[in-house]
């Protein structure tokens, strides 16, 4: 097995949901200078704090999640092998779509990182989603009640946890592509 890919599946750590945590951009700025570092020859855009812990005030699983804009998963292979000198371990999930990878391990995870092809519905999705829970405070308390809930019923099964928030942010999407 190579050192760079895991060979187990995301999903080994339980699902935890913590109060905002007030740090949560400052790591992620830290981060997105070192990947910055490793990913230039493959970037086609920006890198971005996405997920809960972008969001003021949301209850989130501790884990910073990043959204580096790619120029196409063929040519952004070769990150695979760069990115484990910061600490990243490979997944191939939704490989469709993406790349990810998790810091430092499944079992105990910091990072989650995402290279998606920019611009791509994934990437404009997740965007889309992360700024209109910025700008709607009530949108936001809705879906920060949702993953609590989410959470004690998906405990240890995070694919499970993550599929039922999907209608719920298809439903948010829908809406702010009418407005």
């Amino acid at each position: 097995m190579r050192p760079d890919i895991s060979d187990s599946r995301p999903g080994e750590a339980p699902v935890e949901i913590v109060d905002y945590d007030p740090s949560w951009p400052a790591k992620f700025e830290a981060e997105r200078a070192r990947l910055e570092s490793i990913l230039t020859p493959w970037l086609a855009g920006p890198i971005e704090h996405v997920g809960s812990t972008a969001i003021p005030d949301m209850p989130a699983k501790p884990v910073i999640d990043i959204m580096a804009a790619i120029v196409s998963l063929d040519a952004s292979r070769p990150a695979i092998a760069e990115l484990p000198k910061l600490g990243y371990v490979y997944f191939p999930y939704r490989t469709e779509v993406m790349h990810w990878f998790c810091k430092p391990s499944a079992n105990f995870r910091t990072h989650h990182l995402h290279l998606v092809p920019f611009p791509s519905r994934r990437w404009t999705d997740s965007i889309s989603f992360r700024d209109a829970l910025l700008r709607n405070h009530e949108l936001a308390a809705e879906y920060a009640a949702l993953k609590r809930t989410l959470a004690r019923e998906f405990k240890f099964d995070r694919e499970a946890y993550t599929e039922a928030k999907a209608p719920f942010i298809q439903r948010m999407l829908q809406k702010t592509k009418g407005n």
